[in-house]
């Protein structure tokens, strides 16, 4: 099952739901139970048709009330329609030069960590026209279009929502088929402040464009001398494009992600930021405190209402009960701990890589409790507490930015 990536406009459960949540609800479901492809592209049909109309007259409201709906009662059938609003927001068909053209948001992720501040928001216009240029090399057809945002986007900085999402891909998408090949203008100086992590993802968007029904990526290609597989231009995409993303992230350590379409990357560098923020957690308090990774001791706890929805990683130094350090390990779509491995599995074993020795597990579901000063989760410690992770009076100041 999907989860949705954005957060969304607050607002009252509704008991009854409008006309079009009602349609939206009756096709998904019509589409969860399907017996045929042919039976799927109709409902496909109906899905989209409503959900791009819903999305391109800024009323979603009723999309995210059938979401909610489903939800609750059948998650094949939420699946259906999370997939299907995702789509809708991510790609469409757009008309230029007389002929109707496939177009798609696609996303370059990059998990980064550091001891300083991970850099986000506008990237010289070089830097952005050298990574399209092997953007377009590398991993996609030939002879498409393509228009890159001139911008490293933190999570905070993505669209908020799907309608804000679909209208940054058709302008983007507007731009590469534009016949004047003017370059593409956003607001980037008004982009909303990142939350300061160890650990996160950052994210180059832009636009591709190909005749309708083309092959969009190189590992569609085929028996073509331009295919390449997915690992083929993954390797490729970290030889060229690292040394102007290095330019862009001073100070920190990084992993290059395949570009690929934006949902399903969004949530591939979810998944993947996880391990990561543990071990910056833990070399930040080595380097801060001056002490080993045996110093740090971790207690792990399961968070949720009815069933886990995250992990919280609590990062205490010697005997001190105290949270220096808390790390989130959410569970995403349908992860649980049937898996194999397990998630808290996942979490002992990079707890070990990182150099901690002692962990300590709750055994209880709690649920989930925040600051009410400043919103921000509490952490389990050794004494069977949330508490609110503060760094040691006597730390090491370290600065925020890398010069």
């Amino acid at each position: 099952m999907k989860s949705i990536r954005h957060a969304r406009p607050g607002r009252d459960r509704k008991s009854h739901l409008s006309a079009d949540a009602e349609r939206l609800v009756s096709a998904s479901l019509g589409l969860a139970n399907s017996g045929s492809r042919i039976e799927d592209d109709w409902w496909d049909r109906q899905l989209s048709h409503r959900i791009d109309r819903l999305l391109d007259s800024n009323h979603p409201q009723s999309i995210y009330d059938a979401l909610d709906r489903l939800h609750q009662t059948d998650p094949e059938a939420y699946g259906a329609l999370i997939e299907a609003v995702e789509t809708a927001s991510e790609s469409m068909v757009l008309e230029a030069d007389g002929r109707k053209w496939d177009v798609l948001l696609v996303a370059a992720p990059v998990v980064a960590w550091t001891r300083f501040r991970i850099p986000s928001g506008p990237i010289p216009l070089e830097a952005a026209q050298s990574l399209a240029a092997h953007w377009q090399a590398h991993v996609l057809a030939r002879d498409l279009r393509l228009r890159i945002s001139p911008c490293l986007y933190s999570v905070d900085q993505l669209p908020r929502d799907f309608g804000e999402l679909r209208k940054l891909a058709r302008k983007l998408g507007q731009s590469a088929l534009s016949a004047s090949g003017a370059a593409f203008k956003q607001d980037l100086k008004s982009l909303p402040d990142t939350a300061e992590m160890l650990a996160d993802a950052r994210f180059l968007l832009a636009a591709i464009a190909v005749p309708q029904g083309e092959a969009m990526f190189r590992w569609q290609l085929g028996d073509s001398p331009d295919h390449a597989s997915r690992v083929q231009c993954l390797e490729q995409w970290i030889a060229q494009a690292r040394p102007t993303i290095e330019s862009l992230l001073p100070g920190c350590g990084f992993e290059c992600l395949l570009p690929d379409a934006y949902h399903i990357n969004l949530r591939e560098s979810d998944r993947r930021v996880r391990p990561y923020a543990i071990k910056a957690g833990v070399h930040f308090l080595t380097h801060a405190l001056n002490i080993e990774a045996e110093g740090v001791k971790a207690t792990v706890a399961a968070f949720g209402d009815e069933r886990i929805d995250e992990y919280r990683i609590g990062l205490s130094v010697g005997d001190s009960e105290e949270v220096a350090q808390g790390v989130v390990w959410p569970l995403l779509g349908a992860e649980s701990e049937s898996d194999e491995p397990a998630p808290l599995e996942r979490i002992r074993e990079t707890l070990r890589e990182a150099g901690v020795q002692e962990m300590r597990t709750w055994s209880e579901l709690t649920e989930p409790e925040y600051c009410e000063d400043c919103g921000t989760p509490l952490f389990p410690n050794h004494a069977g507490d949330v508490v609110h992770a503060e760094m040691p009076e006597d730390a090491q100041p370290e600065t925020s930015h890398f010069h």
